[in-house]
């Protein structure tokens, strides 16, 4: 069932349809999402597909905690997701120049989780994972990941002064095709026998909402340095085999190639780039405590 309706304090007002112009064989789908103090979600993703799963129209929703959007009329499913609220799905129908709806959507908070307790923590390669993807002849995505790496994370009293050191073999570099890695490896990409580590190193862990963490530090690849923020998710504590806590998180940031000096460019018939200028990068980290 979907959330109470508030008639016209929501985003859907009877004009909304004028307001769009949307065609009369259309329908108006407009909510407010809102928590359970009847206050408004800001940049809460909204989705809708049809019966089958094909997505129809997605974004956020805006300041008030609104979101609107002229549809063909019939059924749909909605999905609303907000960082620190449980997800919501639910089903509604849209006519034709009929009343916008569904009304008001009511998310329910959800506590974040426990974080890791204070002290050293080392990556668990094992259960680890970094990966990345690039574009290959503006068509399909070439991904990859980096075998072997090493890191460790210390956990302060306050969160927020934590750090992290990681360290990555480059030339661990492996997209499946043999051919393809060597050139990576080489003076074209990474030169891995004159800068033979890829390494990552913060003290400054910075909260965003609920689960989400902005992880800020300095990447030093191909001899040369800048600053990267990873988008990180903690997902939380759990425990081992052998009965050792673990943490997890998720993180995911865009590198552009040219920042490193990873200059090498090729260009197909039309001028079409054979590899993009932009690398988008993703973690997947276990940390085990060490006493």
């Amino acid at each position: 069932m979907f959330g109470r309706r508030r008639g016209n304090e929501t985003a859907g007002s009877s004009d909304a349809a004028h307001l769009t112009g949307v065609p009369p064989e259309a329908g108006v789908l407009s909510c407010r999402v809102i928590d359970q103090y009847h206050q408004p979600v800001r940049q809460a993703r909204f989705e809708v597909t049809d019966p089958i799963g094909r997505r129809i129209v997605s974004g956020e929703t805006d300041p008030y905690g609104g979101f609107l959007a002229a549809v063909p009329e019939g059924e749909y499913r909605l999905a609303v997701t907000a960082e620190g609220y449980a997800p919501y799905h639910a089903a509604t129908l849209v006519a034709a120049g009929g009343r916008p709806g569904p009304g008001d959507i009511m998310v329910e908070a959800v506590e974040p989780p426990v974080l890791p307790r204070p002290g050293h923590w080392e990556i668990e390669p094992t259960h680890s994972a970094i990966g990345f993807s690039a574009r290959h002849i503006g068509l399909a995505r070439i991904r990859g990941r980096f075998n072997t790496f090493a890191g460790a994370v210390r956990i302060a009293d306050r969160m927020e002064d934590s750090s992290m050191h990681v360290i990555i073999d480059a030339g661990s570099i492996d997209t499946g095709v043999r051919m393809r890695d060597d050139h990576l490896r080489s003076g074209d990409f990474l030169d891995a026998a004159r800068h033979p580590t890829i390494e990552f190193y913060s003290e400054r862990f910075i909260h965003r909402t609920g689960s989400r963490w902005a992880v800020a530090g300095a990447l030093t690849l191909h001899g040369v340095s800048r600053s990267v923020t990873l988008d990180t998710e903690y997902l939380g504590l759990g425990t081992g085999m052998e009965g050792e806590t673990r943490a997890a998180c998720r993180a995911t940031t865009e590198l552009q190639r040219e920042d490193f000096t990873l200059t090498w460019q090729s260009m197909l018939a039309h001028g079409i780039a054979a590899i993009g200028s932009s690398v988008d990068v993703a973690l997947d980290v276990q940390i085990v405590h060490k006493n």
